[in-house]
């Protein structure tokens, strides 16, 4: 069982940053492949950014690419997603997730694929 709490989110305005964390429970937080998801009012949960076990490989959408960083401590038991350069449509429920059973980072741009959640921090950018 792993128990993941968000922090970090709050209101910034357009073209600021936010550094996303998501701190795990547990002894076994190197296991698991870590992704960011956002849900934006009306619309459904999307992928934002994945990390592998190692850090050593990443992947992230395309409207994010550039701007957003995702990186993890497993020292720390911790995933970071630093944003970057925020516009508006960024505004939205940061869930951060992890993966016992994904090992393709292709993989990790599924919801589906991860066995855990956070509850979520709120991410609002205004213009």
């Amino acid at each position: 069982q792993v128990q993941l709490v968000e922090s970090g989110g709050g209101l910034v305005q357009a073209g600021g940053s936010l550094r996303l964390s998501c701190a795990a429970s547990g002894r076994t937080f190197s296991s698991y492949a870590m992704g960011w998801f956002r849900q934006a009012p009306g619309k459904e949960r999307a992928f934002v950014a994945a990390i592998s076990r190692s850090g050593g490989n990443t992947s992230a959408t395309d409207s994010v690419r550039g701007r957003f960083t995702i990186s993890r401590d497993n020292a720390k038991n911790t995933v970071y997603l630093q944003m970057n350069s925020l516009k508006p449509e960024d505004t939205a429920v940061y869930y951060c997730a992890a993966s016992g059973r994904a090992w393709r980072i292709a993989t990790l741009t599924v919801w589906a694929e991860y066995d855990y959640w956070g509850q979520g921090t709120q991410v609002t950018v205004s213009s």
